[in-house]
């Protein structure tokens, strides 16, 4: 757990110092901040999901090319 908190702060702060940087603002970096995390932990939770399907298709014996050949 404590890596996965301290990931969670390193991300913040680059995500902080990214925006801030482009922006000169405090206020758009901290909302940056905080939404871009947030936003990219749930698009993490469906892209897990996906790659669940695709791996019990595989195991099911159904092709999953995503990029074919």
């Amino acid at each position: 757990m404590t890596k996965t908190i301290t990931f969670a702060m390193l991300h913040m702060t680059v995500s902080f110092s990214v925006a801030y940087v482009l922006s000169g603002s405090l206020l758009v970096g901290g909302a940056i901040a905080l939404v871009e995390p947030a936003i990219n932990t749930v698009v993490y939770f469906f892209h897990e999901k996906v790659w669940d399907h695709i791996r019990n298709q595989r195991e099911d014996g159904h092709r999953t090319d995503l990029m074919p050949a």
